[in-house]
């Protein structure tokens, strides 16, 4: 741990939201200058997984978008102190409460069955037996389960259920998934089961992510003269020293240059990434599956294969056909399909959330955002994301994968569904449909076991850490932003020594009040 961390350089690996964060941290809290940080990003645009790109011309792009709820304290920290670049005089975080005080979300119309809204869809569907076996998994330590995956502990009609088909659509879950973050998820995420089935409680942004959090943490650094270096991909790192005290004394980039690492200076490194090896489609090609493995995996390799304590990446990057989805985005010209969705789900453009089609192969969703979605989006444009959780299988009106689907033939397998007829189908003639493959999406929540992920501060680092997505917080949940942002503050907490750790992980699981309401939502009571 250096002397003074004020009179240090300090090495970001990663310009997702976990580096971006830690910069943050380090300037506002640790007293870090500006220019003594920077942040080393593979990519042209820093944000990682946390995006928004494109235009009405090309079509609008998102990959995906994280959910938010209350007690995401260390995410909520941090915005409150990024203003908005449209407004200083409001913070980020009072721009997500502002906005969903406005546009509040309850879904009336979760799910569609058989081309209307499901008439059981908000019933859970649960057996005798599924209920018995999630309490249990409640109630299970941790440190018992193992590498177990969720199919291993629930019976095959648990995944025939609403539950299920709820769960697993608003959170990327498989069944070949961990069962140590399902727990983790459960118990997490308690407090939201009164509103499970309409989505209520889920807290989402103004814009895409990229526009309501990345632009404006990005405004804030480069106003303290945060170096921020793009297209600057870490190939190697270099620690020198015994497992008991050790540290890294060089970073080696992509462009061959060698950056040295003082004594005193901190490394933060972001290993692994959930949309690393994304590939685009259009309306007429589907995104080929890219088998290269990019920056963030092959560094993590490297270093897990030279050094103790890094733990296991091939567990989590190593089956590309149990990580992977489709997600696309469309851009329409006119209002007339969210006209008739609003009338279809009977709820207003941007507060239903997901609505999921329950006899789709693909198991299609599809979410109509409050518009616009993008600052600066066209006048008179409106755009609409979806994924499809099984890839793999066959669609029900487009017989192929929809890992092979073009974009015109995933919303032929849309209308399918909505049982449209021809002349509505014509709402998509002018639409930018843009289809997207991520081999890494739930690489996250790959079976594992203890040792599997890095702690954040390795055995022996004097100077380093890791952030992000992959390494082991205890009891918080991968594939939210909190993760990223509470790995970052632990990291800067640990190596400045000038930065109070995060607040505990908010244990509602233990309020007899949630204990309560959440069974009698199990129970359908």
């Amino acid at each position: 741990m250096p002397e003074d961390a004020t009179k240090s350089q300090h090495h970001i690996v990663g310009g997702g939201i976990a580096g971006l964060s830690a910069a943050v941290f380090l300037c506002r809290d640790a007293g870090v200058h500006g220019e003594d940080i920077c942040i080393y990003e593979q990519l042209g645009i820093v944000g990682g997984s946390l995006d928004g790109a494109g235009d009405a011309e090309t079509g609008y792009l998102v990959r995906g978008g994280r959910m938010f709820e209350e007690h995401f304290a260390c995410t909520f920290d941090l915005l409150e102190g990024i203003p908005l670049t449209s407004d200083p005089a409001k913070s980020a975080k009072d721009d997500i409460f502002e906005f969903n005080r406005m546009v509040p979300g309850s879904s009336n119309c979760r799910l569609i069955r058989g081309g209307k809204p499901a008439e059981d869809r908000y019933d859970l569907t649960l057996g005798a037996q599924d209920i018995v076996d999630l309490n249990r998994l409640l109630l299970y330590p941790e440190t018992g389960l193992g590498a177990q995956r969720i199919d291993d502990w629930f019976q095959p009609t648990f995944f025939d259920s609403n539950f299920w088909l709820m769960w697993s659509t608003v959170f990327s879950f498989q069944p070949w998934h961990s069962l140590v973050e399902m727990r983790r998820y459960l118990r997490r995420f308690i407090h939201l089961f009164p509103g499970f089935t309409r989505i209520t409680g889920i807290l989402r942004t103004r814009y895409n992510q990229y526009d309501s959090m990345i632009a404006p943490i990005l405004t804030w650094l480069q106003a303290r003269g945060v170096r921020i270096e793009t297209d600057k991909c870490v190939t190697d790192v270099t620690i020198e020293g015994t497992r008991q005290d050790r540290r890294v004394t060089s970073l080696t980039l992509d462009d061959h240059k060698t950056v040295e690492v003082g004594l005193d200076d901190g490394v933060y490194l972001t290993l692994g990434s959930m949309t690393d090896g994304s590939v685009l489609g259009s309306a007429d090609r589907a995104p080929l599956l890219n088998e290269q493995v990019a920056g963030g995996w092959s560094l993590w390799r490297k270093l897990a294969s030279q050094y103790e304590g890094f733990g296991k990446p091939e567990v989590f990057c190593g089956d590309t056909g149990k990580t992977g989805w489709n997600s696309f985005t469309v851009t329409m010209d006119g209002p007339d399909f969210f006209e008739f969705m609003e009338d279809f789900t009977n709820n207003r453009t941007g507060t239903g959330g997901l609505v999921t089609f329950a006899d789709s192969g693909w198991t299609l969703s599809i979410v109509l955002f409050h518009q616009p979605h993008f600052r600066g989006q066209k006048h008179g444009t409106y755009t609409f994301w979806g994924y499809g959780l099984r890839g793999d299988r066959k669609g029900d009106f487009v017989k192929k994968p929809m890992w092979e689907a073009t974009g015109l033939e995933i919303i032929e397998e849309l209308c399918g569904h909505l049982r449209l007829a021809g002349d509505q189908r014509k709402w998509f003639e002018s639409a930018k449909i843009v289809p997207c493959r991520m081999p890494y999406i739930t690489s996250q929540f790959m079976p594992r076991q203890e040792g599997d992920r890095p702690d954040v501060r390795p055995h022996g680092a004097r100077n380093f850490a890791v952030i992000g997505q992959y390494c082991e917080l205890p009891r918080d949940c991968v594939f939210t932003v909190e993760y990223s942002v509470r790995s970052a503050r632990t990291a800067v907490a640990s190596l400045t020594g000038r930065v109070t750790p995060p607040p505990p992980v908010a244990r509602t699981d233990l309020d007899p009040r949630v204990l309560i309401r959440a069974s009698r939502v199990l129970l359908g009571i």
